[in-house]
């Protein structure tokens, strides 16, 4: 008997972890895990919050530190934005007595995290740094019209540049407001049908069906509002062909090569 009631108990164990794992782990992107430590490392100090307006920098030419919306001026591609967090500069302006002397007239510099940051962790910054540009941008008409009437609609106060941060909201399921592009999403968003009932009403009818889930939906602090009375003709195609292109193979191989770095002994 006794043994049967420590099985009993292992069994319990495994299943709580099983159910915490597949239902309450987080599911971070690298775009959102980038987030985080740009946050802790402190590069919303000279960046501004979130990376998008940066502070005055007395001394420089452009009299203040950039920040990744204009990113385009100071990198040209990925591999610089490695260099800049890794190096501190690119191999290109490291070779600059122009942008040296430009460097050391400033108040502010940009230090270098190469020594401070595992690899894996300088790849979640450049995801987050390059979601932060807007430079990773749909060629196609319709998901880039969608990209326009997220920031127009008001989506990224709470879903983040692109709708790609996981910000917090206490007391919801993960404790988060799952990205677009994160493994928490086709768990949300079945279908296109799903997802025009999230836009329009703020919530889904199997949801709404679900006592468990209502129970996290509204305890959260923040709630998705519904936005039927202010979509536009197209708006709903434009959106979900934003989305697709989000969730698309362009995008996912760039997150899922910050993933890699994690798990290849690159750390």
């Amino acid at each position: 008997m006794k043994r049967l009631l420590v099985l009993l108990v292992l069994l319990l164990a495994v299943a709580g972890l099983v159910l915490w794992t597949v239902t309450f782990r987080p599911k971070l992107t690298a775009v959102e895990r980038g987030r985080r430590i740009a946050e802790r490392t402190g590069c919303f100090g000279c960046h501004g919050p979130e990376g998008i307006q940066g502070t005055a920098n007395p001394g420089r030419s452009e009299n203040n530190v950039p920040s990744f919306k204009s990113l385009m001026m100071y990198a040209k591609n990925e591999e610089e934005v490695r260099e800049w967090i890794r190096d501190g500069v690119t191999a290109a302006r490291a070779k600059s007595e122009t942008w040296k002397a430009n460097r050391k007239a400033g108040a502010l510099r940009m230090p270098d995290f190469g020594d401070r940051l595992r690899s894996s962790q300088i790849e979640d910054l450049v995801a987050f740094v390059m979601a932060v540009s807007g430079d990773e941008a749909p060629e196609d008409s319709l998901a880039s019209a969608g990209r326009a009437r997220v920031t127009e609609l008001g989506c990224t106060g709470c879903h983040g540049a692109g709708g790609r941060f996981a910000r917090s909201n206490p007391h919801s399921l993960k404790g988060y407001i799952p990205p677009w592009d994160g493994a928490d999403f086709p768990e949300l968003v079945r279908d296109r049908s799903e997802f025009e009932e999230w836009v329009e009403s703020g919530n889904t009818k199997r949801f709404k069906a679900n006592p468990i889930a209502m129970h996290f939906i509204r305890g959260a602090t923040l709630h998705m509002p519904g936005y039927k009375r202010f979509l536009k003709p197209g708006d709903l195609d434009a959106l979900w062909a934003y989305v697709q292109w989000l969730r698309g193979p362009r995008v996912a191989a760039a997150s899922q090569a910050a993933d890699s770095s994690r798990t290849t002994g690159t750390e």
